[in-house]
C-alpha cells in the first residue's frame, strides 16, 4: 500500500489549511487504496483569524496542534517525514500555506520558505518522489524548485503567475477541475479554491491530482 505524507498548516482557510481541500485530499487518498500521514510544523501560526468576523484575534495558536484537529489527532512533526518512508508528498492550500509554510502572503515575490518545508521538498524531489500542491501551495514548489523550472498552476491569477515565472518556474492556466502535471519534476498541482465556485469542483481536481500521484 502506498503511503502519502500530507503537510498541513493549521486549521481554517484564513489562517491555516483549507479544511475542504485537506479533507478531500485525505478522502481521495483513502478511496484510491493508499494511506496517509498528516504532518505539520511545531510552531506558532503567523496569525489567528475569527472565521465568522474574518478578523484577526491577536491570539497565538500552534500550527501542529491546530492541524491535529483535521488529522483527528493522528499527526507528526514535519521533522518525522522522510522520502524513504513515503511514496509522495502533498500540500493542501489555504492561507496557512502562504503565511505559515512560506511568507508569500506577506512578501510576495520576495517570499521565504520555511526551512523545514524547503528541505522536505528538495529531499522528495531528489528522491524522485511525486509532490502534489493544491490552491496557493504550488507557489512554494515554484520557489523551491525554480532551478528546475518546475511547471505548476495556481489557476488563472495573472499576478501570481507573473511572480512564478519571475522566479524562473513555469505556470499553466487551469480550471478547478483540472491538474497540471510536470512530467520531468513529478509535480502535480490543481487550483482548487483559487478558481473553484463549489466543493464539487474542488473534489474533481483533487481526485485527479491524487490519482495521478498514485499512478507514478
Amino acid at each position: 500500500m502506498k503511503k502519502i505524507a500530507v503537510v498541513l498548516s493549521g486549521c481554517g482557510v484564513f489562517d491555516g489549511s483549507e479544511i475542504h481541500e485537506a479533507t478531500l485530499t485525505l478522502l481521495n487518498i483513502s478511496r484510491n487504496g493508499a494511506s496517509y500521514q498528516c504532518a505539520s510544523i511545531d510552531s506558532d501560526q503567523f496569525k489567528v483569524v475569527d472565521h465568522v468576523k474574518k478578523a484577526e484575534t491577536g491570539q497565538k495558536r500552534n500550527m501542529l496542534v491546530e492541524s491535529a484537529r483535521i488529522a483527528r489527532g493522528q499527526i507528526v512533526g514535519l521533522d518525522k517525514i522522510a522520502p524513504k518512508d513515503y511514496d509522495a508528498l502533498i500540500f493542501p492550500g489555504g492561507h496557512g500555506a502562504a503565511l505559515n509554510l512560506c511568507s508569500f502572503g506577506v512578501e510576495g515575490a520576495g517570499m521565504k520558505v520555511n526551512p523545514e518545508v524547503e528541505k522536505l521538498i528538495l529531499d522528495f524531489h531528489k528522491a524522485k518522489k511525486p509532490i502534489g500542491a493544491i490552491c496557493i501551495a504550488p507557489v512554494i514548489c515554484a520557489k523551491v524548485l525554480s532551478g528546475s523550472r518546475v511547471n505548476v498552476t495556481i489557476g488563472n491569477d495573472a499576478q501570481t503567475a507573473s511572480v512564478i515565472t519571475g522566479w524562473g518556474s513555469q505556470h499553466t492556466n487551469c480550471r478547478a477541475e483540472e491538474i497540471c502535471f510536470d512530467t520531468k519534476n513529478l509535480v502535480v498541482t490543481t487550483p482548487a479554491y483559487m478558481t473553484a465556485t463549489s466543493i464539487a469542483e474542488v473534489d474533481a481536481g483533487i481526485e485527479k491530482l491524487v490519482k495521478k500521484i498514485l499512478s507514478l
